[in-house]
């Protein structure tokens, strides 16, 4: 039996699956919200007290695989967006003595390229496919990832980074007036600041503060479903004007890290937020700003663009690779 999980600032998405001849069949899972419980360890505990009725007493647990936000050092991770460590050892230990493989969230995600179904990846630009070429993949949710997929002559090589981190690049004169915007309540601002769930709020601020939705006065809420589906809807001209800059600025810095990383094989968008307004990231803002670079732009139009329909891919990765160490 392997314990897979998706581990994230606002929910955590665990499950238990069984390997049957290299495949992996799902026996159980349940979110939970992260920002509920101390520790991942109480989150585990609680899980597999309700998980161990249906998947049954006697299947013991041979392998665990989490994918966290944030990176992986000395086998521990302090969590972003979580006030979380959670120590790779100390799993182990909660678990019985279980193999235990933590990996950076978007690391996780990377495992899954290879076992999702073509129905769950679409297409948002056909580009000349390089198999034999590095890869790179970014999601955006409560925070922003990047991982690269790098070719070694035989093999994808997956590797986690802190990309989402490093200074968000303002394009445009709109887009550095945003950026000084921001700056009045953050001396540095990093790319997951704009190109996250939270950058919906800032961008509408940012562009009139004065329009107000009822979502907004909770504190504990987030805007940003409200101000997608009112910006896809076309109700709301500052919530329509917030999701068309957002999408460019998410789709410059795909292209960004695809010129860092030289990702002839593919860019994968992941993350819950690209699938929730999928129609968007298919009318061409998307793409545009990925291949607006002045010198590279035919270049990056050759590059395929894929959007990661399964939201679990996360989860699956997670569960590959743990699957994966047990032969190791």
């Amino acid at each position: 039996m392997i314990l897979a999980g998706d581990i994230g600032g606002t929910k955590c998405n665990l499950a238990l699956f069984e390997a049957h001849f290299g495949a992996l069949e799902r026996v159980a899972q349940k979110r939970f919200p992260s920002q509920n419980y101390a520790s991942m360890e109480d989150i585990l505990r609680e899980f597999l007290a309700g998980a161990g009725a249906r998947a049954g007493p006697s299947r013991k647990i041979t392998a665990a695989g989490f994918g966290l936000p944030g990176p992986v050092v000395e086998n521990q991770v302090r969590a972003t967006n979580l006030p979380w460590i959670v120590d790779g050892a100390t799993v182990a230990a909660a678990l019985g003595g279980t193999r235990v493989v933590l990996l950076n969230d978007l690391e996780a995600a990377a495992y899954s390229l290879e076992i999702l179904k073509p129905a769950e990846i679409c297409v948002l630009n056909e580009g000349i496919s390089e198999p034999r070429a590095n890869r790179a993949l970014i999601a955006a949710g409560t925070g922003l990832g990047e991982a690269l997929l790098i070719w070694d002559g035989s093999r994808h090589v997956i590797t986690a980074t802190e990309g989402g981190h490093a200074d968000f690049a303002a394009r445009t004169a709109r887009e550095i007036e945003l950026l000084r915007h921001v700056q009045r309540q953050h001396k540095r601002v990093d790319a997951e600041e704009i190109i996250s769930g939270r950058g919906f709020r800032t961008i509408h601020e940012f562009l009139d503060a004065s329009v107000q939705h009822p979502g907004f006065d909770d504190p504990n809420a987030d805007p940003a479903p409200e101000i997608t589906r009112l910006g896809m809807a076309g109700e709301c001209p500052v919530c329509v004007e917030a999701l068309d800059m957002w999408t460019a600025a998410y789709g410059a810095e795909a292209g960004n890290l695809a010129l860092r990383s030289l990702a002839r094989g593919g860019v994968y968008v992941a993350g819950g937020i690209a699938v929730k307004i999928l129609m968007k990231m298919q009318d061409g803002t998307f793409v545009r700003a990925f291949c607006e670079k002045e010198k590279f732009g035919i270049f990056l139009k050759q590059i395929p663009i894929y959007l990661v329909l399964n939201e679990d891919a996360p989860l699956l990765g997670a569960a590959a690779r743990a699957a994966a160490a047990l032969g190791s």
